[in-house]
């Protein structure tokens, strides 16, 4: 089957038997769409490039630039295939939750605002190291966050949904939590996730625990979060928030102890080589014939 592919790149290499189309002859605001056969919505598109499927009549293959599915799937009709950007962002957010963590724990941003004070103020702050680290998601990038802690002195308990490969299963999270000192959340928003950290989850964690999200805002209860925070008893680095982006004026920036940064776990000069390749192999796969990697929904 010939296919008609879109991307945001106006160079990238695609078989001699697809047709390639971009924003150089089909931009996104009054382009033609009806022939695009394999679609990768532009990276930080949000929901405006994903409502253009609705212009792809003849769409088959959704392919996602990020890990995270969850608002794709609105959009999945009967016989597309939906894939996701698994891989592409394991090593940028993977360092950003890492980061978040060693930021949080030794007080950057104090630091930063008495630097912006000209105010040169000593402190103790908390290392890293000799932590309980629990990492609530343990696919790619999960994974990765334990590779790249494996470089401190920690100790890392992964959670997932079935407890495989000798991780600990998400069931099991309540009696765990008051034991750790940090928690990572990098899991999928699901009916399941969604304010998995409740009021009642986050009354369990350990007093003075860290819990980092770079997950999904909605898996965190804003609300309890915020509660929770202005208690002093815990404290938060959030690379996604719920509402997000968050407005201006939402108790969540006021909230003590809390370091927010604006949804960038992926979006680094990593993000376009790694993409590229995984498009540039999944177009390969499509026109050899083989079965794609990173399918969410198979289609027809």
């Amino acid at each position: 089957m010939s296919h008609v592919i879109w991307t945001q790149w106006d160079d990238l290499e695609v078989p001699a038997a697809f047709k390639k189309l971009s924003p150089a002859n089909t931009p996104t605001d009054g382009g033609d769409f009806s022939q695009v056969t394999f679609y990768v919505p532009s990276y930080m598109g949000g929901r405006p490039a994903l409502e253009l499927t609705k212009a792809m009549p003849n769409l088959k293959i959704l392919q996602m630039p990020n890990a995270g599915y969850d608002d794709a799937m609105e959009f999945v009709r009967p016989g597309m295939t939906l894939c996701n950007g698994r891989s592409i962002h394991d090593d940028s957010t993977a360092e950003l939750a890492v980061g978040l963590t060693i930021a949080s724990l030794r007080g950057f941003p104090e630091f930063v605002r008495n630097q912006d004070k000209g105010k040169w103020v000593h402190t103790r702050e908390k290392s890293i190291n000799d932590r309980k680290i629990g990492v609530i998601g343990f696919g790619s990038i999960g994974s990765t966050v334990a590779r790249m802690l494996s470089g401190f002195s920690v100790t890392v308990m992964p959670f997932t949904q079935s407890g495989r490969d000798n991780t600990t299963p998400i069931s099991e999270l309540d009696q765990h939590l008051p034991t750790l000192d940090v928690i990572i959340l990098i899991l999928p928003l699901t009916k399941e996730s969604k304010h998995l950290f409740n009021a009642a989850r986050l009354a369990l964690m350990k007093d003075g625990a860290l819990l980092v999200n770079v997950a999904r805002g909605p898996i965190v209860d804003t609300d309890a979060l915020v509660k929770e925070l202005n208690s002093g008893r815990i404290t938060a680095a959030l690379d996604v928030t719920d509402p997000e982006p968050l407005p201006e004026g939402h108790p969540l920036w006021s909230a003590k102890g809390v370091l927010i940064s604006p949804h960038v776990g992926g979006n680094t000069t990593a993000f376009e080589p790694r993409a590229r390749r995984l498009i540039k192999s999944q177009l390969d796969l499509l026109a050899a014939g083989k079965p794609l990697n990173n399918i969410i929904v198979a289609g027809n």
